[in-house]
């Protein structure tokens, strides 16, 4: 009897041991192949645009700004209607944190100015491509779009081929005709200067240009449009600032859109913080 109870707990011990060894072995193997080939993989995310909001864009045109490129706002004698003048009228959007803008028309004696202002935050859905360069991307549509002249440093280019032949190009002598025709120093002081032609602008933001159309409305005066946009890290900016005259044949000045709107342009830069 004894050598069978001796038998019976050896038997009873090694069949404890033997479980126990099953449960440990299996338990360590799910940690030690959990991901394989894991190890050393994980994707960094391209880094999200600086801004998250956008300014509140019927606000944000102070009104001295605004009685600059909107002269007929100050002829308005009723303070209703200049109040609403100065209010704006904001565009429709769906998303105003994606996209905001804001227009302005008013007449004066002279002529219509009409403004308008836009804001467009630039979210990349792309893991690999972050807000900046993807509102680098529209930027850059919206450039080539508007078709700017080459720098005016890069044509010169006929003087110096007549300067390698070694024959001097002659002067044409004026004929009769042009001596007494006024046309070309009427014509001469119209042509945009060359500092005034569309452009790239250096001191706007991350990157910005300018643009200046003269084109015609149908009408007997000629609008002027100038266009500036600039980006600043993901935000798009886009001021159109157009006047057409009321008298005929009147042209508006270049130099002076320009410089109001690049005043504006530089004011909205601030406002953001870029």
């Amino acid at each position: 009897m004894q050598r069978k109870a001796y038998v019976t707990g050896t038997a009873a011990l090694l069949a404890a041991l033997l479980a126990g060894c099953t449960s440990g072995s299996g338990g360590d193997s799910p940690t030690d192949n959990a991901n394989p080939g894991d190890t050393g993989t994980a994707t960094v995310a391209a880094q999200p645009g600086k801004y998250r909001t956008l300014p509140e864009p019927c606000g944000v045109v102070d009104h001295d700004t605004l009685d600059s490129l909107l002269p007929g706002i100050k002829q308005l004698t009723d303070p209703e209607q200049r109040d609403k003048a100065y209010q704006g009228d904001a565009t429709l959007t769906y998303n105003t944190d994606r996209k905001v803008g804001c227009r302005w028309k008013v007449e004066s004696a002279d002529a219509t100015d009409r403004l308008s202002v836009d804001f467009e935050r630039v979210v990349s859905y792309d893991n690999a491509v972050s807000d900046d360069a993807q509102a680098q991307k529209l930027f850059q549509e919206k450039e080539t779009a508007a078709d700017l002249p080459e720098p005016s440093s890069a044509t010169p280019s006929s003087s110096a081929t007549s300067s390698t032949t070694g024959t001097p190009t002659p002067t044409p002598t004026p004929t009769a005709s042009d001596e007494a025709s006024p046309s070309g120093t009427e014509t001469s002081p119209e042509a945009t200067p060359t500092d005034l032609q569309p452009r790239v602008l250096s001191d706007l933001g991350d990157e910005a240009y300018l643009d200046d159309q003269l084109g015609s409305s149908g009408s007997t005066a000629e609008p002027r449009t100038v266009t500036v946009v600039f980006r600043t890290s993901n935000v798009v900016v886009t001021i159109e600032y157009e006047e057409q005259p009321t008298a005929t044949g009147t042209v508006p000045d270049s130099k002076e859109m320009q410089d109001r709107a690049r005043d504006l342009a530089s004011q909205l830069a601030d406002a953001l913080g870029g």
